[in-house]
């Protein structure tokens, strides 16, 4: 998991974006649109990330179909100190 972690937070383009819906994350579960508010960034944009970072399986998603909340996976909160490494 620790290159997968580099290569998401620090090898593309939208790491410091990824970087930051995390940190939210762990501070507690929110749904697209309220990262989207909070981090100031354009809706799409929160959704592409959501989707790189659940294809990686640091992030999971609640069972709802609207509003759906977002959590850190369990692999991402037990490596959650090699992100704060990078940044």
């Amino acid at each position: 998991m620790n290159k997968e972690i580099w290569w998401v937070f620090a090898g593309t383009a939208g790491g410091p974006n990824r970087a930051r819906i995390v940190k939210m994350l762990n501070e507690r579960p929110c749904n697209a649109h309220q990262l989207a508010e909070k981090l100031d960034l354009d809706y799409k944009t929160i959704r592409h990330h959501l989707k790189i970072l659940k294809n990686k399986n640091m992030i999971v998603a609640g069972k709802t179909k609207y509003g759906t909340l977002y959590f850190l996976s369990t692999k991402m909160e037990e490596n959650y100190n090699i992100l704060n490494e990078i940044f």
